[in-house]
């Protein structure tokens, strides 16, 4: 994988108007790898989450071990076991499952202006906007599948791509723990050679369609007319004619209630001074408090977070009375961070955050940026 930035070449000047920077993620086996994780015993072992093989349950989920038999989702639990009888059976962990997904939102939330979940185990994120890695998409989804990996222990893939279309396909290309990319200039070769079951939004039944129709690649696709489709397919033929063209202008929609805005920054070498690292939290809490100012929004609760060179990571906050302002962070960054072992340890990125908002915002009415995190490249010019 080249994790480059996306280029911007003179022959998409049209898209590149419109560009966009979307990643898909999707965890890899959810289910059955947050059991493997907590059941040591389960790993390397064909796992099965879902009913009871004597029973009519079906297969919520399966580990790759168990993939190898030919076993899947929605596949009936006796099916299954006639597949693979040393298999091993488990009832789903729904409260585990949403833990974990949680923890995985709040990573996205790091980076992406907007996260539109599908499910508790894959999101679109759109990181047009961030500033991290110079703005590199396929940079920042390393970046989140590595915190994925050392925060929950599980792995993830990412598909990264200028559309929703092709990022969600892209995530499915390299798995497990995959990351690909599909670039602007690639975009309409690659749908032109994607077997039309391979097509987000094309089920099994539309499938058959479209295959006695003559359309068996995203090229017989794009060979077909609007009229032909639409008459064929209703209202889903304007969408099966555009994503034949690698065309998804579908937005990345969010509908969260933001609870805390802040910053971090990764340093391009450790720090061990603590006046230095003082001065940084500083440095984020001013546009912090900018960025909520333009928006009539005021905090009582601040939280410093700090991750070592060894990548352990420690929070710490203080709640008040009050309304936070900078003499207040004045005060008590530095107290907060004395509670860290910041001076003992090496640093390699520090955060700071305002919550407890007298009013709850909504994400889609804040400014794209303004939850971003920090260039590095700003603080390190101070």
């Amino acid at each position: 994988m080249d994790y480059e930035k996306i280029p911007r070449t003179h022959t998409h000047e049209f898209l590149m108007a419109k560009q966009r920077k979307i990643i898909h993620v999707d965890m890899d086996a959810f289910y059955a790898s947050v059991e493997q994780r907590d059941f040591p015993e389960l790993k390397g072992k064909p796992l099965i989450v879902g009913g009871q093989p004597d029973s009519r349950g079906v297969v919520a989920a399966c580990s790759y071990e168990a993939r190898k038999f030919g076993i899947h989702s929605a596949m009936a639990s006796s099916r299954a076991y006639r597949l693979c009888p040393e298999a091993i059976f488990v009832r789903p962990r729904f409260d585990a499952y949403k833990e974990v997904s949680n923890q995985i939102r709040e990573i996205f939330w790091r980076y992406a202006s907007e996260v539109e979940p599908l499910s508790l185990d894959e999101a679109y994120l759109d990181v047009t906007y961030t500033e991290s890695f110079n703005g590199s998409a396929t940079l920042i989804a390393k970046a989140i599948k590595a915190e994925i990996l050392a925060e929950t222990g599980l792995t993830a893939s990412a598909g990264v791509s200028y559309n929703k279309f092709l990022a969600k396909i892209a995530s499915d290309m390299d798995k497990p723990d995959g990351l690909y990319l599909i670039r602007p200039e690639q975009g309409q070769e690659f749908v032109n050679k994607l077997p039309i079951g391979k097509f987000h939004g094309i089920g099994p039944a539309t499938e058959t369609k479209m295959k006695n129709l003559g359309i068996h690649t995203g090229n017989d696709l794009r060979q077909k007319f609007l009229t032909e489709l639409t008459e064929r397919f209703g209202k889903s033929g304007q969408y099966y004619y555009n994503i034949a063209r690698a065309i998804d202008e579908r937005p990345v929609r969010s509908q969260r209630i933001r609870k805390s805005l802040g910053k971090e920054t990764t340093f391009a070498e450790d720090i061990l001074s603590v006046p230095e690292l003082t001065n940084i939290l500083l440095d984020l809490s001013e546009q912090v408090l900018d960025s909520l100012n333009k928006h009539n929004m005021q905090g009582r609760t601040v939280t410093v977070k700090v991750k070592y060179s060894d990548f352990q990571q420690v929070t710490r906050a203080q709640t008040m009375d009050q309304s936070i302002g900078f003499a207040d962070l004045l005060e008590w960054i530095p107290k907060l961070l004395a509670r860290t072992e910041a001076g003992l340890k090496p640093v390699r990125l520090v955060g700071l955050s305002l919550s407890g908002f007298d009013l709850p915002v909504v994400d889609e009415k804040i400014h794209p940026q303004l939850d971003l995190v920090l260039s590095d490249n700003n603080l390190m010019k101070r």
